[in-house]
């Protein structure tokens, strides 16, 4: 990690670059995973791509709400039921490429389920390891890395009446 931030302190432009051409192709692949959903719904269901489209769009939609002065979202999934619907959809059409023998069609969903099953984990760390890098401990030293978390270090001093 810190080579990383090092190579793009000393060449930003090139870092950004590289950066904006990972998140495009990342984009792009998980919008041709998403194409594959839909159109694996569509069969399955046996409508259109527009309709099958249409339905994920209501199932996932968050529409704005102002309940008891709060600002809140509301759709049809709760908040703990979206991340499972959304790897169940794509485990669904992994499986179907596979059955049909489409590998290079399978690496889509397969890939974005594995981000999606990956990202949180992805994002504590990034976040953590960048607060950590900016933030260091204000003591003397460092903290030993041997440092025990069960262990309490406490001072004693004596008063004098």
């Amino acid at each position: 990690m810190r080579h990383l931030l090092q190579a793009a302190v000393r060449n930003p432009r090139t870092a950004a670059a590289i950066l904006l051409l990972m998140l495009v192709a990342l984009a792009g692949t998980l919008s041709y995973a998403g194409f594959i959903v839909v159109g694996t719904l569509a069969g399955y269901l046996g409508t259109s791509r527009f309709l099958a489209g249409l339905l994920l769009g209501v199932l996932f939609a968050r529409i704005p709400w102002v309940a008891q002065g709060k600002l809140r979202t509301v759709g049809l999934l709760p908040r703990t039921a979206r991340r499972p619907v959304m790897l169940a959809l794509l485990v669904l059409a992994l499986a179907t490429c596979l059955y049909r023998g489409q590998i290079v069609a399978a690496l889509f969903p397969g890939f974005a389920s594995g981000f999606l099953l990956a990202y949180p984990r992805m994002r504590t760390a990034f976040v953590r390891r960048t607060l950590a890098s900016l933030f260091r401990p204000r003591g003397d030293s460092p903290p030993s890395p041997r440092a025990d978390d069960g262990v309490i270090d406490v001072e004693f001093r004596e008063k004098k009446d």
